[in-house]
């Protein structure tokens, strides 16, 4: 039997293998017929050995291959003998966490020949659901309002999503140390909890926009949008956290306008101190007019998106080309 996992989400597909392994380690009590191999370097010859010696212990072998799709003569000679592999009485499993191609012949017979199942980064209300779960595992509630500013930090990051999550629940319920099912209990988080714990998803490169920005330098700007996007950040998202960062440049400006010091601006705006410093640095960039200017811009363009007047990636093109 074959098992194909892969996809972009790493952090549930690496649950799932963990969660066969463990299955295989409860059935199979010897832990001797469990093996695991780096794909890229594995020679064909000694997959094969092993999938046709016999377990003295009469037991299934869980054969687990992890990045096998970058080895090509692997691939071509495990082709060859393909019919003779996906009828083995052994579990073969292939862990896939980087790009796939998905045109090739070696996907196309896994996909056709295997219990498959693909990982795809969370998004929208199975991420909201997701993450509101993963509290409630916790024994912990969050308000709507923090889920939202969580999300907006954080993204669909589950392996740093899960980080905030136990930093989280530590602060609020500092005698839990393992997830208690079913014990809901009236400790909930704040959104207060969420700008005081955890540092914003505003990579380099999202202030590197926002200088560029500034600077008039469309260009570069364009250039450092599109980067994100070859990474797999969403237009959605970068459009959603160029917002987020102009809201916080147009409050930090207008509290300097009024002439407010700035450990009074770090108490009165409730951003996060990490928000404040960086906003701090680029906010004399722009005038306050400019960026009452550039945040209506970002507002119309976002409701173009969501009334589905414009795709998210042509908007996102347009809304740096018109400011």
């Amino acid at each position: 039997m074959i098992i194909f996992l892969y996809g972009s989400d790493t952090y549930r597909s690496r649950q799932k293998l963990n969660e066969i392994i463990e299955h295989h380690k409860k059935v199979h009590k010897s832990g001797l017929n469990l093996k695991f191999f780096e794909g890229e370097s594995l020679n064909f010859q000694d997959f094969k050995d092993e999938i046709e010696t016999i377990s003295m212990f009469k037991e299934k072998k869980l054969m687990v291959l992890e990045g096998i799709f970058l080895n090509q003569k692997f691939k071509e000679e495990f082709l060859k003998e393909k019919k003779k592999i996906a009828n083995s009485k052994n579990i073969i499993l292939f862990y896939e966490k980087g790009e796939i191609n998905e045109n090739e012949q070696f996907f196309k017979f896994l996909k056709e020949n295997s219990k498959s199942q693909e990982f795809k980064l969370l998004e929208g209300e199975k991420l909201k659901n997701w993450a509101k779960n993963e509290f409630e595992n916790f024994g912990v509630k969050i308000d709507p309002k923090a889920l939202e500013k969580l999300l907006e930090f954080v993204g669909n990051n589950l392996w740093q999503m899960t980080n905030e999550i136990k930093k989280l629940v530590s602060y609020k319920k500092p005698t839990v140390c393992s997830p208690h099912p079913h014990s809901i209990q009236e400790i909930k988080i704040e959104i207060e909890d969420i700008e005081l714990l955890v540092k914003p998803k505003i990579e380099t490169d999202i202030f590197k926009t926002i200088d560029a920005i500034a600077t008039k330098n469309k260009k570069q700007a364009l250039f450092l949008i599109h980067k994100h996007l070859e990474k797999g950040d969403t237009p959605l998202y970068l459009l959603s956290m160029i917002n987020f960062q102009f809201r916080n440049l147009l409050t930090i400006k207008s509290c300097i306008e009024k002439n407010i010091p700035y450990y009074s601006i770090l108490k009165m705006s409730k951003l996060h101190p990490f928000v404040v410093k960086k906003g701090w640095q680029q906010v004399n960039k722009f005038t306050f007019q400019e960026l009452k200017k550039i945040y209506q811009k970002i507002f119309e363009v976002d409701l173009n998106v969501k009334t589905g007047r414009i795709d998210s990636q042509t908007a996102l093109d347009l809304l740096i080309a018109e400011i």
